[in-house]
This record gives C-alpha cells, structure tokens and sequence, in this order.
C-alpha cells in the first residue's frame, strides 16, 4: 500500500520507465527513429554528450535509471497495515525512526531515508489547529533544524495538550498533512507524511514518564514513548 499524497510520484517515474522502455525497443528495432528527440537543443546540439551514447543506449540507461527511482519510490512511499490499541495511558511514537533528542517533555524522532514517512497520532483528541511554517532544509537531525519548514499539529486530548511538529530536513522539501481543524483523531491513526527525510517532535503532557532513550528505535502507532506511573504492561 502507497502513501496517501505519494501516487503521482510513483505514477510519473513508472511512466517515465514506459516511455524509455518504448524508445529503446522501438530505436533498436529500427521501426523508429525520434527525431524530435535529436532536433533538441540539449541532444542535437550538444556533439560531446552524442559521442558518448548512441540514440538507444540513452533510452536504455534512461530506461534503467527510471526503473530504479519507480522501485525507490514504492519502497520510500510505503505504508504497511499497522493496528494500533488504544491505550488511555500511554503514547504512541508519532513516527518511524530512531530517537535523535529527548529535550524536556519533548521527544524528537529522526526519519532515515529508509523508514516509513507516514505520520500517525500519538492519542486520541480533536485537532484544535494545524499551522505551517516556512523555513530552512537544514538536516534534520541538528538542533539548529527547529528553524526548518515545518507544520505544528495540536492536539486537545483527555491527558491534556499534545502538540506533533513535523520537520522538512535537508532532502524533505514537502510536508504533507491529512487532518484539519476540528478532526477527531483516533491514537495511531495516520495525520500526515513528510517525503525524503526528516524529522517530527512529540511533547509530552504532564503525568506521562517518558520511557525511552536517546538512540531507541521506534514505529508509528506501535511503539510507547511514554506511559502513567500506573500503566498496565
């Protein structure tokens, strides 16, 4: 299952692979010949870049080279089938990663390039707003990243405030938010994605001990962050 806000990318880069596919068996069967291809500026015009490849080695390097980013978008844009339980005493990692920081009550978790994007609520409540912000693309595993683009989830729920901050990074040029003011969101139900890397920042409400470490790793909608004094285990 492909990420909600991912299918145009895998969409145009599988299309891509097609078009480069078609041209390359079509310029080796020679059944024809682009043209238009050649009368280009950046081809026809450019003798250094067509002494290097032949017409159909150029399809056939395309053809390979888009095949690649299809499979790394399908395996980037990911989002396995994950049941949450909901738990009154407890929160749930917002995202996939690993623990980068653990500032206060707040926990910060940085998504590699090979974790699933997917956001997800960390406790039931309404959505009292969504703000976004434009900023940086520094990486998003420095301190200095808070000056980044990002969006601020806040959340009203029984334990108190909870506020969930999605963070671009250095790669991460596009935030993607699937609730609005005023939603009701279950615990671990999906409220947005972050494309390429990046980073998203959980605050703790008082009355929860926060349970993990600098370095732990962590899955949205899975993995507690934070329990009660009294939780059940």
């Amino acid at each position: 299952m492909l990420a909600k806000g991912s299918h145009s990318w895998v969409f145009t880069a599988l299309l891509l692979t097609i078009a480069m596919g078609f041209m390359y068996v079509t310029s080796r069967l020679q059944i024809f010949i682009p043209q238009f291809m050649l009368d280009m500026p950046l081809l026809g015009g450019n003798t250094f870049f067509l002494s290097l490849f032949s017409g159909w080695q150029i399809f056939l390097y395309s053809t390979f080279g888009f095949g690649l980013l299809t499979v790394f978008f399908v395996v980037f844009f990911r989002d396995p089938k994950r049941d949450s339980t909901l738990c009154k005493s407890c929160i749930l990692a917002p995202a996939d990663g690993k623990i980068s920081d653990i500032r206060g009550r707040k926990v910060c978790i940085f998504m590699n390039i090979n974790n699933v994007h997917v956001n997800r609520a960390p406790f039931c409540g309404k959505v009292l707003s969504v703000k976004h912000f434009k900023g940086g693309y520094l990486p998003a595993f420095t301190k200095d990243s808070s000056r980044n683009e990002r969006t601020n989830i806040m959340l009203q729920t029984s334990a108190g405030k909870i506020e969930v901050t999605q963070i671009a990074g250095f790669l991460a040029r596009r935030i993607v938010t699937y609730v609005e003011e005023g939603d009701d969101v279950l615990q671990g139900e999906k409220i947005g994605m972050i494309r390429l890397g990046s980073r998203v920042d959980v605050t703790i409400p008082e009355g929860f001990d926060i349970c993990v470490s600098k370095g732990d790793k962590v899955y949205a909608g899975d993995t507690k962050i934070a329990k009660t004094p009294h939780h059940e285990r």
